[in-house]
């Protein structure tokens, strides 16, 4: 997965620049990542291929993770129960799909083990919905299927499913396939947490729908902030993104840097979006020299974000000419650059109220321009101004 190998260039790339070692080596199609105590594996892809067939399982392989076991033949939810909860997993069974989804307002599994039966679609509705919602599609659906139905193994793949079993099941083949996946997500859940450590919350994104294919935990908190008008569990991201994202593509398409986004908020603090990387599995693009914009849009990019707060320069500015926490924060973001239009939507004030602050603003700093203004701030309080990189 290319996506992989973004995330390590990005890595790597902050290791040098806060002036630490952070080694990003690829490692049979896996990355490994280490800085100082901590050692991550970020796993390289997802394989669906066969397990050694010598291969020794621990009859105590889990480590407690939460495995659903769905589907309607009792006589298997009970053989596999038995044989997950032997191996350390815990066990949930539920007899159909919708029982399975009823289950997800009480929290949600490590692992998925879906049945599926000639005539009943509910299995591969079950797992695309949980590859539509943001907050489970991350969660492995392994299919157990029919050798005799080649559909359904189509099916499974196609809902979203990570592997397939035949039945009847193998408990050593079923227990050595979950192991593999269970990994897989732990790791690949472990280094979005490592983005998240250094400040950095990202998330890739498909220009041609917006939908997001895979999010850090901060990076749903920091849009939930600066777009709260969209759902923070949306399978697709916040419109003014995407809206972004598609000039983005436009700007590259015509040889240029594309401009980061910048979310303000009243409070004077901002979130910067800028995006990183092309990510996604289409290799064709990977070596094509001039992809168009449709095949841009249906691959995946990498968009790094980072929040930087603004108070601090608008107490600076407050304490060294007299001014009220309004007339700050308005003498701020003109100061930026911002029209009394710009600083009205920011501020949720109308542009005849910022011009009103703005005036008395001039009064206290014996100015009448905003380029005086702007000039006399900056030579006063410059070094309380918060980091735009």
């Amino acid at each position: 997965m290319r996506v992989i190998g973004a995330i390590a260039a990005f890595l790597h790339g902050i290791g040098e620049t806060c002036g630490f070692p952070l080694c990003v080596a690829p490692v049979w199609g896996c990355i490994a990542v280490a800085n100082m105590d901590m050692n991550l594996a970020v796993c390289g892809a997802t394989s669906r291929g066969l397990p050694n067939a010598g291969l020794a399982v621990d009859s105590r392989s889990g480590q407690g993770e939460l495995i659903w076991v769905v589907g309607s033949d009792v006589g298997l939810n009970a053989h596999l129960g038995a044989v997950l909860d032997e191996s350390g997993y815990a066990v949930d069974v539920s007899t159909s799909a919708a029982q399975a989804l009823a289950k997800l307002v009480g929290g949600a599994p490590d692992m998925v083990l879906l049945d599926v039966r000639s005539g009943d679609s509910g299995g591969f509705d079950l797992a695309r919905r949980f590859q539509a919602a943001t907050s489970t599609a991350y969660i492995p659906v392994i299919f157990l299927v029919e050798l005799s139905q080649n559909d359904h193994w189509l099916h499974a793949l196609d809902a979203g499913g990570v592997d397939c079993v035949t039945k009847p099941v193998r408990s050593q083949e079923v227990l050595a396939r979950m192991a593999l996946h269970l990994a897989g997500a732990r790791e690949r859940r472990q280094t979005r947490n490592a983005l998240d450590a250094f400040g950095y919350a990202t998330m890739t994104v498909r220009p041609q729908d917006g939908k997001l294919m895979w999010q850090t935990p901060l990076a749903r908190d920091l849009l939930e902030r600066y777009c709260p008008a969209h759902p923070p569990y949306a399978s697709y991201t916040a419109p003014e993104v995407q809206a972004w994202l598609q000039e983005c593509l436009r700007s590259l398409r015509s040889a240029l840097a594309p401009r980061p986004l910048t979310l303000n908020q009243a409070s004077g603090s901002r979130l910067t979006l800028r995006l990183h990387q092309q990510t996604g599995d289409n290799e064709a693009l990977a070596t094509s020299g001039a992809p168009t914009l449709q095949e841009w849009e249906s691959d995946d990019w990498l968009i790094v974000m980072r929040e930087v707060s603004d108070r601090a320069g608008m107490e600076a500015m407050r304490q060294a000419f007299g001014l009220t926490a309004r007339e700050a924060e308005v003498l701020y973001w003109v100061v930026k650059g911002k029209t009394n239009k710009d600083v009205g939507d920011i501020l949720g004030s109308s542009p005849m109220t910022v011009k009103k602050h703005l005036e008395r603003v001039f009064v206290k700093l014996g100015v009448e321009t905003r380029t005086a203004a702007a000039g006399k701030v900056t030579a006063r309080t410059a070094p309380q101004w918060g980091d735009d990189r």
